[in-house]
Parts: C-alpha cells; structure tokens; sequence
C-alpha cells in the first residue's frame, strides 16, 4: 500500500512539472562549478560574497580542524561549547550590534527555536505569506494562532493586530524576500510593532553581509536597531560562505533561548571548525567593502541589460533577480536551455513560490564577471518568446553597442 502511495505520488510530482533533481556538483563553490563533467557558470548560488572557497576562510577551517578535531562531540550544554563558538558569538554580536548572539546549527533550526520558545497556545503570530518556510512552519508548530498577512502589506498587518488586543502577539519577516528579492518594509513593521506592543522578529538571511553598512544587512539599511527589531535571525551559509546560523538579540533573549529552545539544546553544536572558518569570512566582510560593491554593480548592469532586451524583472536591487515565467514547465525548459548555453540557474517553482508564479531566480556573486554577465543577457535575448509567457521579452538583439551605452556605468 505505502508503496503504490508513493509511487502515485511521486508521478503526479512529475505530471504538475514540479519533480526536482539533484545536481552533482563537483568542486569548491564558485562562480564556475562543474556539474557532470561540464563546466557551467553558476548564477543559483546565495555564496554572495565569493567566500565559500575563500583561501583565508580554507585556512581558518583547517587550522581549526587541526587543533579542535572535527565534531563538536555534543551539544552545547553539555561539553560542545567551545572557545571558537564563543568567541564567534561575541564577534557577530559586536557586528550586528547585538548585547547578545546564539549559535544554531541551521537557520531552520533557528527559527523553529526562537518562535516555538517565544510564542504558544494563547498567543498570536502573524507573517508575510511569502515568508521563508522554516518561519511559516515554526509557527504553526508551536501551537499559537498563525495568520499570514499579504506580501510586505503594513496596513493589513494593522488590522490584524487591531484584533488581538490584550494578546501576545509575535510578527515576523524576512528581510529580504528569498524569491523575490526585495526588503520588507521594515520601518513600518518596527513602528507597527511598538505601536501593538509586539515583539518584531527578523530573518535577515539574504541581507547580512550583501546590503546596509559595513554589510550589516536589511535592519542597517534602514537604520534601525535593537530596540527597533528585538529579534535578529542570521545564517552563515550564504553571504558568510560557510554554515549555521545565529539569532542576535539582548541578554534576556539570549538566556531565554539557551533555557528554552529545542532546537538549540537537543542538537550537537556546529564543529569548531566552521566557527573558525566564519570568523574569518567575518573579518573580511569587514575589510573587503569592494565584494559589495562589485556584486551591487553586477545587478546594475544585468537590469540594465534585461531592459535593453525587453525582459522585466521584479523589482529588486539586491543579489536575487528573479524572472517571473508563469508556467512550471516553461520554467523548467528555459533552465534546461539555458544550461545547454553554459549557465546554470535554477527553476523555482510551487511550493517554493505561489502557483502560477515559476520563475528563473538569477543570482550574482563578488565572483561573477562582466563578461559572464553579458553572456547571460545574450542567452536569455536567445530564449524562445514563449517560454518566458507573459514576462514580455520582445527577443531584440543586444547589440554591442546599445549593450555599452546601457550599462557603461558598470565600473
């Protein structure tokens, strides 16, 4: 029985045009990865700095293994809290502007941790509908009324609010949307949020280390600060090029979570190692202020582009460009050919994103150059009208010459 389940279902996966594949991936991270023997230009990637193959950032973690072995051995609480740990803690507290940070093993993990020990049965948590997974899934998990509110729609968060008074009440955002690349509208949820007497919650996945001063992420980039946003979620394995994740907030919170969340305690803490190796990803998101830039460039001139050749994107002026297809297997066919071009780039379609909205999603990184970037606007100029549905690309040459003067800007 479970296996005709299975089997049926599975088929009807592959019939909606949503059965994902594995790719195998030889290598480092970088740019250029080589998938089945072919080497392609990467544009999936979230390793938005170019650190996952940083030689500094090899070193640490070799250096690390060296003189701390590979595994942790045991949770944090009970003989896996290491100098390495701590001291990373206290670096990205010092960077995030935080009294406090706690180490997670994932950023799944961290936001199943911090909602399940905040809210319960009794209490209200409301999200973005276009919110990442792990936070629409920790707080139906946790046992509080879940409402999920329209995309980035400060005044219908309000009128949710206005009807949950005298409750606890928990909002939570991504600070940059995953899908679609754009900020939540952070001010208005701060001011919201204080207005109710909620507690703000941030996921800054896709900000921390790309957008803001000094790379501080989304919440920097609109100048607001602990008290504006008690709860920060980072990870470590996208613009810090390594792994884990961390939630940033003041004392109490911190001392809360290391009491409270289950996701903290009942799992081995992240091997020393890695700790070592983003400590030193983190020194150059310091130092290195030119990876933001250059990427900040590289997305100028891909839209630039896009718009020479008639391809509309979704507003987005960080590292996500997405290109909205419609069709789950338009998008899958578009990847395909694209692939056959040298590019890899992933087709995102449902659960990921709403039905009806499969989509290319572009990324770029510190590694990426013009020229790989150009390349990519000349295949997507060459992709068949309609496979990219009603996204409105009107197939027109790019031209060098027009292509100089659209993005001659570039740097």
């Amino acid at each position: 029985m479970w296996r005709n389940w299975l089997r049926g279902q599975l088929d009807e996966i592959e019939r909606q045009g949503l059965y994902r594949r594995r790719r195998v991936v030889e290598g480092p991270q970088g740019a250029e990865v080589i998938v089945d023997g072919r080497r392609l230009v990467n544009f999936c990637s979230n390793d938005y700095l170019g650190l996952a193959n940083h030689p500094d950032v090899v070193a640490a973690f070799r250096q690390g293994a060296e003189r701390c072995g590979v595994g942790a051995g045991a949770a944090h609480l009970v003989c896996g809290h290491g100098r390495s740990h701590h001291a990373l803690e206290e670096e990205l507290a010092e960077f995030t502007g935080r009294e406090r940070v706690l180490l997670f093993s994932t950023g799944y993990m961290a936001n199943l941790g911090v909602i399940s020990a905040l809210a319960g049965r009794g209490d209200e948590v409301f999200e973005d509908r276009l919110n990442h997974a792990s936070l629409l899934d920790a707080a139906r998990l946790s046992g509080a009324r879940f409402k999920r509110y329209p995309h980035s729609d400060a005044a219908a968060l309000k009128r949710e609010l206005d009807l949950a008074v005298g409750k606890r009440c928990l909002i939570a955002s991504d600070g940059v949307f995953s899908m679609d690349g754009d900020l939540a509208p952070l001010p208005a949820l701060a001011a919201l949020a204080k207005q109710c007497g909620a507690l703000l919650m941030i996921d800054d996945a896709h900000g921390l280390g790309v957008i803001g001063d000094g790379g501080r992420g989304s919440l920097a980039q609109f100048g607001l600060t602990q008290d504006d946003v008690p709860v920060l979620v980072g990870t470590l394995g996208k613009a810090f090029g390594t792994f884990g994740a961390f939630v940033a907030g003041n004392a109490d919170l911190i001392e809360f979570l290391i009491q409270r969340g289950r996701t903290y305690i009942y799992t081995t803490a992240l091997p020393p190692a890695v700790a070592e190796a983003t400590r030193a990803s983190l020194r150059l998101i310091r130092e290195e202020s030119w990876r933001r830039e250059r990427v900040s460039s590289l997305v100028h001139r891909f839209r630039a582009g896009a718009a020479q050749i008639g391809l509309h994107l979704m507003e987005s002026d960080t590292p996500i460009q997405p290109v909205v297809v419609g069709d789950n297997q338009s998008a899958v066919r578009a990847s395909e050919i694209l692939r056959s071009a040298g590019f890899l780039i992933a087709a995102i379609r449902p659960p990921t994103v709403p039905p009806g909205t499969a989509r290319l999603r572009f990324t770029f990184t510190a590694g990426h150059t013009e020229a790989q970037v150009d390349r990519l606007l000349r295949a997507l100029a060459d992709l068949p009208p309609e496979l990219l549905g009603g996204n409105g690309v009107e197939n027109r040459p790019l031209t060098a010459e027009a292509f100089s003067f659209s993005v001659g800007h570039s740097g």
